[in-house]
């Protein structure tokens, strides 16, 4: 295997790089996004019955307990629960917009990344085709057999790398700007709730 990487040439180390961050930046999304999702299977339920209590203290310790986006935008519609229903409203989407980041952290990155692969691929094979033409032209009809073999191993190698790599980068991100639409959708309704709980209205 070492020898084979070895054959991919000096491009073979951006597209192993690119493969190491790939493989990071999925760990610790599917990381965030299992913790996220355990700790909101309660956290709905738990802070409409301590509103619907009226115990607002109870709710700030749910909150902070959770630790989550969601959680977090409530909170500080809890804290500003004393707005005007209109003005609540607007500072709680305002809320809402900042906490999305914290979903699509690194994400931008992983899309970035299948796209660097696959052009890192690209260049590979295009490097070894131009040495292996190289070699024929400089021996005649057929040139040197094992420096035409090694530039053509060159650009195969190179290739299937870069699309090793570019490949579940792809997958994944679609994967995870789901599950960033998803999270969206589930905080937005969580907090739509509490804002009717604070405004005296029911959902």
């Amino acid at each position: 295997m070492f020898q084979i990487l070895k054959n991919g040439g000096i491009l073979m180390i951006p597209i192993i790089a690119c493969g190491l961050l790939v493989v990071f930046i999925v760990a610790e999304r599917l990381h965030y996004f299992f913790t996220v999702k355990k700790r909101e299977e309660t956290f709905s339920e738990d802070i409409d019955q301590a509103l619907r209590n009226g115990n607002y203290a109870v709710a700030e310790n749910i909150c902070n307990n959770a630790g989550t986006p969601c959680a977090s935008v409530v909170k500080d519609a809890i804290n500003c629960r004393g707005l005007k229903e209109e003005d609540l409203k607007e500072y709680v989407q305002t809320k809402m917009d900042l906490a999305v980041p914290r979903f699509e952290h690194l994400l931008s990155t992983l899309g970035t990344i299948s796209n660097v692969a696959t052009l890192l691929g690209l260049l590979g094979t295009v490097t070894g085709n131009i040495k292996a033409f190289g070699v024929l032209g400089n021996g005649g009809t057929m040139g040197d057999p094992a420096l035409l073999a090694s530039s053509i191993g060159e650009a195969l190698v190179t290739t299937v790398a870069g699309l090793v790599v570019a490949i579940p980068a792809i997958i994944f991100h679609s994967y995870f700007n789901s599950l960033v639409n998803h999270s969206i959708k589930r905080m937005e309704l969580t907090v739509t709730r509490v804002v009717f709980r604070l405004t005296g209205k029911e959902l």
